[in-house]
C-alpha cells in the first residue's frame, strides 16, 4: 500500500468520525441529554403540511363547533333511584337495547340524559330513564354542575318519552328543529352523558329514517326512529340528536348492539313527536292522542299487484274497529291508505307516527285505494279508550251455522307448496266460522310459506270471492295465470283475520 493511499484512508476515517458525531448530536432533537452542547436551543416540530386549511372544510368544522357549543348547555345529566326490580324488567331480550344502566334486581341507580325544553325548568327525557323512580329520587345536574331535585311530570310509554321539572329560571332551552326535514346522509351530533362522561359530543350521519325496531312493548307503541351512526352509549338515553344548525331533531333512545355498548347504530325519537307529547304532559299530565281505529300492515309488491296497484305502496287495512273513527268515516277492510294529509305512508309505523301528532277531534284526510281507484276519506280522530270499548262490544259471536260443504275434499297446490281441505260442520262450530278451507300442509320455504301461510289457518276469501270448499279455491286459482297476484283473507286464529297475497310462480 502506497504512502498516498494510507494518507487518503486516514483522512476519510477522520471525516467519517466528525460527520458521525454531528449526526448523533442531532438525533432525538435534544431528547438525549448531553449530546447537544451546553446552552444549545433545540427546535421541536416541523412546518405545517398545509400552508392554509381548505376553507370549505374549515367552515364545516366551525359549524360542528358552533352547534356543539350552542346545544351542550341545554343537555343535563339525570340520576334516578328505582326501589326494586323495575329496571331489571326493562332489560331487553334481543338485539335492540334501551340504554338501561343496571340489572341488579334490588334498589338501583340509573343514569341518563335530558334536554331542557323551557327556560323555567321543563326537561324532556326517555320514559325508561325515570319510570319507576322513587318519589324525590330524580336528580338533575346542569352543564354548570349545579345539582337539583326534579319531579316527574308524566311519562308516555307508547313513545318512550317523559317530562320532568326542576325549580329554576332563565335556563338555556334548546332550539327544537323539524324532524320532518331530516334527510339520510345529513351530519348530526349526539350530545349526552354516556358512561357518566358528562357533556360528551359525538358526530355521525343520519343513516336511516322511519325505523321500527319493535323495542316498545306497549301494544300501541309508536316507533318511527331516526337512525344514526353517531356514537351513543348507556347514559346517552334522553339526550339530544342535533343538526348542524344546533337544533334538536331527536331524543336518543336505543342502540343496536350485542353487548349493550356502541356497535354502530343508535335510534332517536323524532322531535316533532316530542313536541306533541311534551306539550300534553305539561298541560294535562297525560297524552291526549287521536286514533283512526284500524289494524294495518305494509303493502308489498305482490299485495299491491293483487289489488291493482302498479307498485307496492301504502298500508293495508286488515281490520276496522267497529264504532271507531275509521269505521264512522267509512273505512273498510282491504282499503289501502296511500297518504295522510298529503304525506305518503308506506309502512304501518309511518302512518302511526303521523297520526300520533294529532289529538282526538282533529280531522285527517286519507287518500285511499279501493276497487282499483283512488278516493278520499276525512276521518275525525277519536281517543283510544272509546275504540277499546267498541272493540270489546264487537266481540259477540254470530251463532249462525253454515251448510255442510264437501267435508273432506282436499286439494294440493304444488306450485305454491300448500294443501287445503274443506271444513266439517263441527270444525266450523269449533272455529266459530261460517265457511272457509283449512290449510292442511305448507311446504317449508315454498312460495306459500314465504308469504306467511301456515298450517291450520283458514282461508275464507280468495281474490275477494268467498271460499266455502277446497273446490271453490281450486276454481279461483285455476282462473288465474302464472304471474298473477291473488289476495287471500285468512283467519289466523279465532280472534284475528289477516290478509296475505301470493304471486303464482312458473311450474317447476
Amino acid at each position: 500500500m502506497s504512502k498516498r493511499t494510507i494518507i487518503t484512508s486516514l483522512a476519510l476515517i477522520v471525516v467519517g468520525i466528525i460527520f458521525g458525531a454531528i449526526l448523533v448530536s442531532n438525533i432525538g432533537g435534544g431528547v438525549v441529554e448531553g449530546l447537544a452542547g451546553e446552552g444549545t436551543k433545540v427546535k421541536l416540530g416541523g412546518p405545517a403540511p398545509l400552508s392554509a386549511p381548505n376553507q370549505s372544510l374549515k367552515a364545516m368544522s366551525d359549524n360542528f363547533v358552533a352547534a356543539a357549543k350552542g346545544v351542550t348547555p341545554s343537555v343535563v345529566a339525570i340520576e334516578a333511584t328505582s326501589p326494586g326490580d323495575s329496571r331489571a324488567k326493562e332489560m331487553p331480550r334481543d338485539f335492540f337495547h334501551f340504554f338501561n344502566p343496571d340489572q341488579d334486581p334490588g334498589p338501583s341507580r340509573g343514569y341518563g340524559s335530558g334536554v331542557i325544553i323551557t327556560a323555567d325548568g321543563y326537561i324532556a327525557t326517555n320514559s325508561h330513564v325515570v319510570e319507576g323512580a322513587e318519589k324525590g329520587s330524580i336528580e338533575v345536574t346542569l352543564h354548570d354542575k349545579t345539582r337539583m331535585r326534579a319531579k316527574l311530570v308524566g311519562t308516555d310509554p307508547s313513545t318512550d318519552l317523559a317530562v320532568i321539572k326542576i325549580d329554576a329560571k332563565d335556563l338555556p332551552a334548546a332550539a327544537l328543529g323539524n324532524s320532518d326535514d331530516v334527510q339520510v346522509g345529513e351530519w348530526v351530533l349526539a350530545v349526552g352523558n354516556p358512561l357518566q362522561l358528562t357533556s360528551t359530543v359525538t358526530a355521525g350521519i343520519i343513516s336511516a329514517i322511519g325505523r321500527n325496531i319493535r323495542i316498545i312493548e306497549d301494544s300501541y307503541g309508536i316507533e318511527n326512529f331516526i337512525q344514526t351512526d353517531a356514537a351513543i352509549n348507556p347514559g346517552n338515553s334522553g339526550g339530544a340528536l342535533v343538526n348542524l344548525k344546533g337544533e334538536v331533531i331527536g331524543i336518543n333512545t336505543a342502540i343496536a348492539t350485542t353487548n349493550q355498548r356502541y356497535q354502530g347504530y343508535g335510534f332517536a325519537v323524532p322531535v316533532n313527536l316530542l313536541k306533541v307529547v311534551a306539550q300534553d304532559l305539561i298541560e294535562h299530565g297525560e297524552v291526549k292522542r287521536g286514533y283512526i281505529g284500524v289494524s294495518i300492515n305494509a303493502v308489498d309488491p305482490t299485495t299491491g299487484k293483487a289489488m291493482g296497484l302498479k307498485e307496492g305502496k301504502g298500508v293495508f287495512v286488515q281490520r276496522v274497529i267497529p264504532g271507531g273513527a275509521g269505521d264512522r268515516a267509512g273505512l273498510q277492510t282491504e282499503d289501502i291508505i296511500l297518504s295522510v294529509d298529503g304525506k305518503e305512508v308506506n309502512e304501518a309505523n309511518e302512518l302511526q307516527a303521523v297520526v300520533a301528532t294529532k289529538r282526538p277531534g282533529d280531522v285527517v284526510t286519507l287518500k285511499i285505494w279501493r276497487d282499483r281507484r283512488e278516493i278520499e276519506k276525512k276521518v275525525t280522530l277519536r281517543p283510544r279508550e272509546e275504540d277499546r270499548a267498541t272493540a270489546s262490544a264487537s266481540d259477540s259471536k254470530d251463532e249462525r251455522e253454515a251448510p255442510e260443504a264437501s267435508a273432506n275434499s282436499e286439494v294440493r297446490f304444488d306450485a305454491i307448496g300448500m294443501t287445503v281441505r274443506s271444513l266439517t260442520s263441527q270444525e266450523k262450530r269449533d272455529l266459530d266460522i261460517e265457511s272457509g278451507v283449512l290449510v292442511a300442509t305448507v311446504v317449508p320455504y315454498g312460495e306459500a310459506f314465504n308469504r306467511n301461510f301456515r298450517q291450520n289457518q283458514v282461508i275464507v276469501e280468495a281474490d275477494r270471492k268467498p271460499v266455502a270448499s277446497a273446490g271453490d279455491l281450486k276454481k279461483i286459482m285455476d282462473s288465474h295465470k302464472i304471474g298473477d297476484a291473488i289476495l287471500f283473507k285468512v283467519r289466523a286464529d279465532r280472534q284475528n283475520t289477516i290478509y296475505l297475497s301470493i304471486e303464482l310462480p312458473p311450474a317447476q
